[in-house]
Order: C-alpha cells, then structure tokens, then sequence
C-alpha cells in the first residue's frame, strides 16, 4: 500500500481525502478489470472508460453543471485520482488524463449549448475525449501549427493534419487547434474548436505504436465543418486557451508520475526485504539503502510540488504556470529515476516483459514528453525567474 501520509498536509480538505479513500478500496476491489489485456489496446480504453464511468470517478473531469461534480475543475482532486489509478493502472491513468485534457477547454471556455450536448457523455464514458494540439512541424512550437481553420456560412470549415492525438483512434469528441490569423502573426492566430469525429471528412491516417500501448493516431481535417457554436472562447484566443488548459492539467501529469513511483517504491521494498543474496535480505546493503532513501525523497519532494500547484489553482490564482511547469518537469524526472532504480534492484527478473517494474518503466518515459517536454518546462521556469528578477 503506497504511503498516505502526504494527506495531512494543509493542501488538502477532508473531501480529499474521503474521496482518495474511496478511490484507493475502489481500485484495489477492481484490480482484475483495471489491468486488462485483451491484446486490443482501443478496446481496452473503451472498457476502461466504461469501468470508470460507471463507477462515477470520470465525473471528476467534469464540472458538476454538465454531469460532473464540484463547480469546476478541481485539480488537487484531478491530482489524487491520477495518483491512485497510475499506482495502479498506468492505462486508468491514461483514461482519467484524457477524458479531462481532452475536454478541459470546453469546461473552462466552451459555449453552455456544447458543454451540455458532450460533457455527460464524456463523464459517463460514453464518449471518448481527445487534444489535438500537435502537428509534424508544431510540437513544442505551437506557432508553426498549419491546420487552418475559415468561416463558412453557419461555422467554421477546419483543414490540416494532426499527429501524436491521444485516443485519435477511438476519440469520438476533439478539442482542436487551428489558424484563423495569417501564419505572421504566430501563436495569436490560433483559435480553438470543438470537433464530434463523426463529422465529413474526418479521418485517421495513421496508427501510431509506442512502447507502453496507448491509442495514438495521426489524424486529418478535409473540409470539416463544424457550427458557430463549437469555436471555444473568442477567435484568436487559442494559443491562451491551451496554455490555460495545460495550467490545469500539467499538474496532474506530475501525479501519475508520482503514483509510478511510489508503486516502483513499493514493488523495491518488498523485493529488497525478500531477496536473499549472499546469506542476507537484499535489504541489508547500504548501497540498496541508499537506493531506497532515494525514493522516498522523491516522492514527498514530487509531492510537495505537485499539490503546492494543485492547491494554488483551486485557491484561485489564475495562471499556475511557474507552479505547474516545476511539479512536472521534477516528479516526471524523479519517477524516471526512481522506476530505474527499482529495476535495477529486481536484477534480470526487473526487465522481464509482465514484471510491474518493467511495465511501469515503458510507461513513465513518455510523461517527460508529452503536455510540454521537460526541455520546455525548463525554459517556462527559467523565464519566470527572470521576469521575477527584472522586477
């Protein structure tokens, strides 16, 4: 059982910890439908979204005016569930994420006739959610984007390609970023758009594999149109809308990477208390000690920053990115190291393919990439710093 402690740290209230409770007995009394494996990994997401959507945990990407609970986005509590489910389903995780990156922009900006028409339907599981942001040439540079998006009678026409889409196979709901502005004038020419995947001339074009299986496409826009209603927020304002999105949810991205970890600790402590290697407990080697201290460390310092982020959203600062960039940028690295030292510790058995730890070092390695590169993050910290210290 991971450790709990954190919980009573002044970040949290006691519905936090309620909820993380009921989570935790949740997912242990689920553990076989949490870990599915059918070999179709689409199908698996479906099932799982099902699976959370029943149980009512994908309501907590949706604020409660559109099938969800709370006001809005709570993000500690979006932090808890992303924690929890990566201890123990990095693939839960995964669906968690997405339901809530995938519709964050219309909970926050989207228009009351589009929040009601999809978000029951996202918190149900019903309907599968997807960010589609990147392009082959606008990754970490959203300015070189080239999907474009022109008024027609009635809304908008949206043309272009997308690539890396999370859930870009299954999505039945995008949020997408597109040019309305002349390409000069960079990221303040981008608008941002809500897209059913039904509509004509939407199409997958590529089945991406990566080494912890994920539903990953690239995607394509031929004359998509979409109504008046379904623009998020105000022309132009797309750039601002993501990174306000990402403010929200970057945090989160730390939490999984924290609950990886703390799974990794877990699954290091009980090898090294049950291994005996020439007459003692593995346990008993300082240089294992050292390996062991490690962990911890990284875990209550990932902590502390992910819910001092978490925290400062939901007590109303309007921009967290300062906050949000170090808490990914440091539990995305540290869980990194932290799941390489346990794999170390199981020796052969931590690469066999099944074992928790081999499995969890596939799927912590693209958290440094995606929702902003740890690269990214740094130059965002960097650059606060420095406005901070031209003041």
């Amino acid at each position: 059982m991971a450790d709990s402690s954190y919980l009573t740290w002044p970040f949290f209230e006691d519905r936090h910890r309620q909820f993380h409770d009921i989570l935790t007995d949740w997912c242990a009394a689920n553990g076989d439908s949490l870990h599915v494996e059918s070999g179709d990994v689409n199908a698996d997401c479906q099932a799982l979204a099902n699976l959370l959507g029943n149980a009512g945990i994908l309501a907590h990407a949706v604020p409660e005016a559109f099938g969800g609970t709370g006001a809005g986005l709570d993000v500690r509590t979006l932090c808890l569930a992303r924690e929890t489910l990566g201890y123990h389903s990095g693939l839960a995780d995964f669906v968690m994420a997405m339901q809530g990156l995938g519709t964050g922009a219309i909970s926050l900006f989207g228009h009351d006739s589009v929040r009601h028409a999809y978000l029951p339907k996202v918190a149900s599981g019903e309907l599968i959610a997807g960010f589609a942001l990147s392009e082959k040439k606008a990754g970490s540079d959203v300015a070189a984007m080239e999907t474009t998006a022109r008024r027609v009678d009635g809304g908008w026409r949206i043309d272009g390609e997308k690539t890396w889409i999370s859930n870009g196979p299954i999505a039945g709901l995008l949020t997408v970023f597109a040019r309305t502005g002349e390409k000069q004038e960079g990221a303040r020419g981008i608008s941002a758009f809500v897209l059913p995947t039904d509509t004509v001339g939407f199409s997958v074009t590529e089945i991406i594999d990566v080494i912890a299986p994920h539903p990953l496409a690239t995607i394509r826009f031929d004359g998509c149109v979409v109504p008046d209603d379904h623009l998020i927020g105000e022309i132009g304002q797309g750039f601002k809308i993501a990174m306000a999105t990402l403010d929200t949810f970057r945090p989160t991205v730390g939490a999984a990477a924290l609950g990886f970890a703390r799974r990794a600790t877990d699954e290091a402590l009980k090898r090294a208390k049950d291994r005996i290697l020439f007459g003692a407990p593995l346990a008993d080697m300082q240089l294992t000690q050292a390996a062991l201290a490690d962990m911890a460390l990284g875990n209550d310092t990932s902590a502390l920053l992910v819910y001092r982020a978490a925290w400062a959203k939901d007590s109303g600062k309007v921009r967290i990115t300062r906050e949000a960039a170090m808490a990914k940028l440091y539990a995305t690295e540290t869980a990194q190291a932290t799941i390489d030292k346990a794999v170390q510790l199981f020796g052969g058995a931590g690469v066999v393919s099944g074992n928790m730890v081999e499995r969890l070092y596939r799927e912590v390695r693209a958290l440094r990439i995606y929702e902003g590169a740890s690269e990214v993050q740094k130059v965002i910290i960097a650059r606060a710093a420095l406005a901070e210290a031209g003041r």
